[in-house]
């Protein structure tokens, strides 16, 4: 079967125990026309000594602290020669040897810009996590219904494409939701390719969720916005908190996890603070300097309703 060459782009930080698996999935692999670029953010736990050792094409070290996500993906960018390009996590470790081969099936359909593939969690994944994924990637998938949705995570894009327009580098959160958002202005088809499996979850904490759901928001509501009135905070917090935490009692019952339903409640009161004050917070940071663009539905797309 004619192949044609792809890149792989890895980012990595302090990924060690994951790696040990990850790697060792990219050499079994039944795709083997690619290239591997690495660029880690200044790993001290034995990641980057795993990598050398897999001798990756390109591997790239910057300094702890200065990750930027647009910046960091715009450098794989710079770096590959290929027209289709890939991205894994270092801690997203494929679950079979078509990977990647499913990968570029999805990417080589005409007018398509980008795919995304499925993320199964670990098995260690709390509950409302767990939801989650299923949610965003599982066969019944919501995230089919909603304004729009994509992950980085395991992912694949057109270097032509990207060439018109790079990742936003003023964006801390939400660059591979604004990139294909533009993609898709543009007329071009994002895919979702069900059968590239990966494992990858996280078990964040209350505090972490804040500051993600409000990283999230922040960004969208930054890049998309326009002078438009928001739903209140009854609505947008409580409202949507109690839709949250009913799903989320239906979802640990049938899964026999009720144990795990009153941290699922903290977990989603997080989110939907998060999501409120981040939508704010972009908005007013637009104001003064975006004020023509549009904005996305209110807040951030993996915590939809």
């Amino acid at each position: 079967m004619n192949e044609p060459p792809v890149t792989i782009i890895m980012r990595s930080f302090n990924e060690a125990w994951a790696l040990k698996d990850t790697l060792p999935a990219l050499r079994k692999q039944n795709y083997t026309n690619w290239k591997l670029i690495v660029i880690d953010s200044g790993s001290r736990d034995g990641s980057q000594e795993l990598i050398q050792r897999f001798c990756p094409d390109h591997f790239i070290e910057i300094p702890s602290g200065t990750y930027i996500p647009g910046r960091v993906l715009n450098m794989g960018m710079t770096l590959a020669d290929t027209e289709l390009c890939f991205f894994l996590n270092a801690d997203a470790t494929p679950q079979h040897t078509e990977w990647l081969r499913e990968l570029v099936l999805s990417l080589t359909k005409p007018r398509v810009a980008a795919t995304f593939g499925r993320q199964v969690p670990r098995p260690d994944c709390l509950a409302p996590f767990a939801l989650d994924y299923e949610r965003c990637f599982g066969s019944n998938r919501s995230s089919r219904k909603w304004d729009h949705f994509f992950s980085m995570v395991s992912s694949g894009i057109r270097r032509s494409i990207w060439k018109e327009r790079r990742f936003r580098e003023d964006l801390t959160y939400a660059e591979d939701d604004d990139y294909t958002r533009w993609c898709r202005a543009r007329g071009y088809t994002i895919t979702y390719a069900e059968n590239s499996v990966v494992m990858h979850s996280h078990n964040y904490t209350p505090a972490q969720v804040y500051a993600r759901a409000l990283g999230d928001a922040k960004a969208i509501s930054q890049a998309q916005w326009t002078d438009h009135r928001s739903p209140g905070w009854l609505r947008s917090v409580l409202l949507r908190w109690s839709c949250d935490i009913a799903r989320d009692f239906m979802y640990c019952a049938a899964h026999s996890r009720l144990n795990e339903w009153p941290h699922a409640a903290q977990i989603r009161w997080h989110q939907r603070r998060g999501d409120f004050d981040g939508h704010f917070e972009g908005a007013k940071l637009a104001r003064n300097t975006m004020p023509h663009q549009r904005i996305a539905a209110f807040g951030s797309s993996f915590y939809q309703e």
